[in-house]
């Protein structure tokens, strides 16, 4: 038996605490370049995790999509978000626009992706500068033949009436599906190139629920409520 050790004591327990907390040490001892190295660990750390759990979950979806259909997609978005808004993504206490523009946009600062917002008289949108996940995707090639993810090749309520659409993105449509359903109305609305990643997606937050234009209803099976447009 060889025993010889191949790690201190030290390295150890540094190898086993957590980046954040050993950030914040550093940056306690005044080691401003150990905690840039850390944060930048931090940052290849997670996206890494990220990017598993994203396509292990374009992954799933392929299978259902490609044994059981789409609507069974559709069945199982339905089911995993329901799941997620009880215990994840919650929405938040605060209904008016600012707090839900922020509740948005600190979501999808987890992507760790860019991001533009952006508000005129009308309407708030929110552009992450390559989408954290779906484009990103796109990027990486997994819809190419070799990698195996699915595209969706018949346009439905859950692909925006598109065909050939990335799996992945068809959260999107249900997630919006959902909103109308518990609320009555969009959280938001997205904004999309045809086809899917030629550009970045918008999440687009109306003032006015009236001003949501109707065809952003029809895509997904909906019927825009009647309402005013003051």
């Amino acid at each position: 038996m060889n025993k010889k050790r191949l790690f201190t004591d030290r390295e150890l327990n540094e190898m086993g605490t957590r980046t954040l907390d050993l950030v914040i040490a550093a940056i306690d001892a005044g080691n401003k370049e150990k905690a840039k190295d850390l944060a930048k660990r931090m940052y290849r750390e997670f996206n890494y995790l990220h990017d598993g759990y994203m396509f292990w979950v374009t992954g799933l979806l392929t299978y259902i999509y490609k044994n059981y259909g789409i609507d069974a997609v559709e069945k199982a978005e339905r089911e995993a978000h329901t799941t997620e808004a009880k215990v994840v993504f919650k929405p938040s206490e605060k209904t008016d626009l600012r707090s839900r523009v922020e509740h948005l946009v600190g979501g999808m600062r987890g992507h760790l992706q860019p991001i533009i917002v952006k508000e005129d008289d009308e309407k708030i949108s929110v552009t992450m500068t390559p989408c954290g996940s779906g484009e990103r995707i796109i990027q990486k090639g997994g819809y190419q033949p070799e990698a195996g993810l699915a595209r969706v090749k018949e346009a439905h309520r859950i692909t925006w009436g598109m065909k050939d659409f990335p799996i992945y993105c068809v959260h999107s449509p249900v997630m919006e599906m959902l909103d109308i359903e518990r609320t009555g109305n969009f959280e938001s609305t997205h904004f999309v190139s045809d086809p899917i990643g030629r550009e970045s997606c918008q999440f687009v937050l109306y003032k006015n629920p009236g001003d949501i234009p109707e065809k952003y209803y029809k895509r997904i099976g909906k019927k825009k409520p009647v309402m005013s447009h003051k």
